[in-house]
């Protein structure tokens, strides 16, 4: 019932939910699209995480145009053919926990974004 209300809160706010599980640790596995951005909490270490960002934007034949990065947090900007920006930001959450949040273009592409997942996951 509580899950019911949460996803009709977000439909009536303008937002959409793509899709919510968990796997493991809590929140672990989480994929949510959001006012144009797509965010996933990964169970996976952080470097292994932004190795696996840039293998994405090599493999989808972006053109990276700059990597921003600490110990806790990355940020990888590439642009498409078309010359739309794709902005992959990558935060540290935990040993075991990663979040990354995919924004295409200034309005977000949800498919676009989905498939930039599925390339960075595979390269997990």
């Amino acid at each position: 019932m509580a899950s019911g209300l949460a996803v009709l809160a977000a439909v009536q706010s303008g937002c959409a939910l793509l899709a919510v599980g968990a796997a493991g640790a809590a929140g672990a596995g989480t994929v949510a699209y959001v006012r144009g951005e797509l965010t996933a909490e990964l169970p996976n270490g952080y470097e292994s995480v932004v190795r696996a960002s840039n293998r994405a934007i090599d493999g989808l034949q972006f053109k990276k145009i700059s990597e921003a990065k600490d110990a806790l947090k990355a940020v990888l900007i590439a642009r498409r053919a078309d010359d739309t920006k794709v902005e992959i930001t990558i935060t540290k959450e935990s040993d075991a926990l990663t979040k990354v949040e995919i924004r295409v273009g200034v309005f977000g592409d949800e498919r676009l974004s989905l498939m930039i997942l599925d390339k960075i996951k595979g390269g997990l």
